[in-house]
Formats: C-alpha cells, structure tokens, sequence
C-alpha cells in the first residue's frame, strides 16, 4: 500500500518544541473528538517531557491525562514516547519499575510506545520493547539520528535488522534535530525496505528547514508513516505542519485517507491557542525561525535556548559562538552519541564548563563521568584513553548492559509514599520523578480534604486548619 499515514504530534512533541510542554489538558478535551475523525494513523500524546511537566508546572496528574484522551478517542490509536531504560526521566531504572511503567501505560490507553536509547545501545530498549509485546501494545523501536564519521547508512540499516530481530513491529528514523537532509533520507529508507519487513515511519523537526524535501523523499522511497504537526504549533522547532504536507501530496498515489476539511476546521482551534499562547509569552516567535546552524553544528532547538540560559546564568553570554564551536569537539571525544536526552544535556554542560573554565575537563558534571564509566551504555566509537584518564582516571569502565547493576525497587518505592498512594500509578509517578511528585501528592490531598497546603511539617504531612 502506497498511501502514506500520519501520525499527528500537537498534544505531545509539538507543544514541547514551542512552548516547553505547557499546553494543559483543559486545552485538548475541546477539540479531541474532532481530531478523532480525521483518519490519523496515530496521535502522539504522551511521554517525553508531558508526564514531568504535568506534575511541575501544571499541577495535573500525567495519568488521569492520559485517561480522559483515552475517553475521546474512540478510533485513533495513542502513541507515546518512551527513553528505555531511562522511561520519561534521566538516569536508567531497574527492570520491575520499567516493566510496571509499561504496563500501566498499556492499561491507561496507549496503543503504540515509541522506545529509544540515546546511545544507540540496544540493551537499554530491550526490557521495554519486550513488555510492550508482552501487555499487547505496539512497540516501536526508534533509531536516534546523527550524523558523524561512523553514522553511515551501513551502522542504520545494522541497527535495524537487530531491532527487528528483537521483535518491533515498526522502526521510526527518529531525526530530533533536524539534520536528516532529503537524499540521505532517501537513501536510508531505500535501503532499510531491503532488509527489514516491519513500517517505516519519520521523525523530524523543521528547526534547519529542510524537513519537508526530506519528508517527500523518505516517502518515495517507501517511507509508511510521516509525524506532522498542525500549523499553528507547526514548523520551527516542532514538526513539518501537517496540511501543507497532505496538500504536497496531493495527486500523488500517496495522498493520505484524511477529511482535510475538518483538519482545516481543527487548525482554526490551534490558531486561538496559538495566539494565547503569544500573548502570554509561553510561545517566542525565535522558535519559529529557521536555524541553518543546526546543519553546522547539529545542536537540537531545545539544546541551543538551554546553552544560552546557561551561559546568562553565568554571564558569560559572549562565549555562546566559542560554546557551539565547542559541542562538536566534545561530542567526537565522548564518542559521537547522538545529540538527544540525556546526552544533548551531557555534552551540552560540559561544553559550556569547557570554554567557561578556560581548560578542557577541568571541571566535569557527575552525569558525564558516569556516561564514561559505561553507566549510560556503549558509546558508538570508544573514548580515548587520554579523555577517558583526564575525567575518570584510571577508573574501571562498565561494560555490561547498565540495568544489571541496578536492584528491584518498587516494594521500596511503594514503602515509602505509602500514605500517599490513591492509585497504583503513583508509586511510578514517585520513582520517576521523587521530590516534585511528593510535592504534588500534598497538594492533591489538601485539596480533597479541604486543608490549608501551606499547613505542612517537615515529614510533607498535611496537617488542617
């Protein structure tokens, strides 16, 4: 079948590429059951930064999110973004909580979980691509997408077969950067169809502007599904926009099985929000721009703000030229990971510490000497001994898969927020994230008690009025 699908990202990766994740639940309810009739392969709703968000910003429950979309999407499958071991937080997990988490997910409504690794390092996505098979949902693997002397089409269509063989039952080029240029594109996808039977689907972003060719090309050369973005939360730093494709598609035999009329209906909706947006200043209109110094120095939009606030945070917002020179070469002694959570964070830091200290590794975070202990994974091309000595000495490197040194810790988890727990999702919602989930578990008992939040003692116990 030539038809192209799409899967629709306005409730999860577009709004995190504009507007930090805020966009609230409230917000999608109103125009949910329109969506639901488009004919959309799939809606990206959940994962990424939404659950940390929800719980730190908007004082919802990422869960009962994911249960009332459930509600109104009666024909549309559900999709989430998930980090592996790593699930939606920034270190590894051990295996019963990443078990449990996929589990819950399944049960809560979502249809496919889309699971990658920064690394590349597969056995940091086998546990969940074996419990989304195992609780019945769709798992995906996704590929992170970078470009260096070692990223050639050969080491991609490599690690597709070996997540193929692993049970997938489709492989997402996942481009979060937007260096994916439309030849290459167009030579990966060709060759993957060699070799591998499950879809193919593309992930990009429009931060270099060239998303849209790349989009095109993947599909002629066979690409199945496409991820897009309604245009008011559309381009930029988010996806390619998602009416503008379809129409580059039509009269070809790929022209997607979609009511483009009610899509234009629900884009007017995402033009009031995207309005409200500019006016309460959540939207910066720089993250609609073109950014060609993606294609030079391969730093993601999210990564290029948080480098600057960085450096204001130091004053020191003259050295931002001299950082981004400084990403690349940090980026080539630590192996050449891709460039997305947790190692864009990584090598973004210690890039900054590098020209801020005027001496390379004189100061080195403790997230980046346990990524050269090998307790991220496997770099794609091992670190040189003398990095290596300069920021962990003549440490022991890890070799295994970094889960097995982690112990079962759920019956802990569970332990300790016990006179909390309403539901059995809150003992991952704590072990994800600890200190903010505590903080929202408080404000959710004053509420349904009806008691002063401010009333707490040290033990984070509500005391009323």
């Amino acid at each position: 079948m030539s038809k192209v699908k799409i899967t629709e990202t306005v409730f999860r990766d577009a709004h995190q590429s504009l507007i930090a994740t805020r966009m609230k639940t409230e917000e999608m309810v109103p125009i949910a059951e329109k969506m639901d009739k488009v004919g959309f392969h799939a809606l990206e709703v959940w994962g990424g930064a939404t659950f940390d968000t929800c719980l730190r910003f908007l004082n919802e429950d990422p869960w009962e999110r994911l249960r009332i979309l459930r509600k109104s999407f009666k024909n549309t499958k559900l999709q989430m973004l998930l980090r592996g071991q790593n699930l939606l937080g920034y270190k590894h997990y051990p295996d019963d909580v990443v078990e449990e988490f996929v589990k819950k997910s399944i049960e809560n409504g979502i249809d496919i979980i889309r699971v990658f690794d920064a690394l590349n390092d597969l056995r940091n996505i086998k546990t969940s691509i074996e419990a989304t098979k195992k609780y019945g949902a769709h798992a995906q693997g996704a590929i992170s997408y970078t470009i260096s002397p070692v990223h050639d089409t050969k080491y991609y269509v490599n690690l597709a077969k070996e997540m193929e063989s692993m049970g997938v039952d489709s492989i997402c080029i996942k481009d979060m950067s937007g260096i994916l240029l439309p030849y290459p594109a167009e030579e990966l996808v060709r060759e993957l169809k060699k070799v591998v039977t499950v879809p193919i689907e593309i992930h990009s972003h429009f931060t270099s502007g060239v998303a849209n060719q790349t989009y095109m090309k993947a599909i002629e050369a066979g690409a199945d599904i496409i991820d897009t973005a309604i245009s008011p939360l559309g381009n930029g730093t988010s996806q390619p926009a998602t009416e503008p494709m379809i129409a580059s598609l039509s009269g070809s035999k790929y022209y997607p099985d979609l009511d483009f009329e009610l899509l234009m209906e629900i884009s007017e909706y995402f033009k009031s929000l995207r309005n409200k947006y500019l006016s309460d200043g959540l939207l910066n209109e720089k993250v609609l721009n073109v950014d060609i110094n993606t294609l030079k120095y391969q730093v993601p939009g999210g990564m290029l703000s948080n480098l600057l606030s960085q450096l204001k945070s130091q004053g020191k917002e003259d050295k931002y030229e001299e950082v981004l020179k400084e990403v690349p070469k940090v980026r080539e002694d630590f192996g050449y990971p891709p460039l997305v959570t947790p190692m864009s964070q990584m090598v973004g830091t210690q890039a900054v510490f590098n020209v801020i200290m005027g001496e390379r590794y004189k100061m080195v975070p403790n997230e980046a000497k346990n990524y050269v202990r090998g307790l991220y994974g496997k770099p794609t091309v091992p670190i040189s001994d003398e990095i290596r000595k300069k920021i962990i000495g003549d440490e022991q490197i890890f070799t295994g898969r970094p889960a097995d040194l982690l112990e079962p810790q759920l019956d802990k988890y569970k332990e300790e927020i016990k006179e909390y727990i309403e539901q059995d999702e809150d003992v991952l919602t704590y072990a994800l994230f600890p200190q903010v989930a505590l903080g929202y578990f408080k404000l959710r008992q004053a509420k349904k008690y009806g008691l002063d939040s401010n009333l707490l003692d040290s033990e984070n116990k509500v005391y009323p009025v």
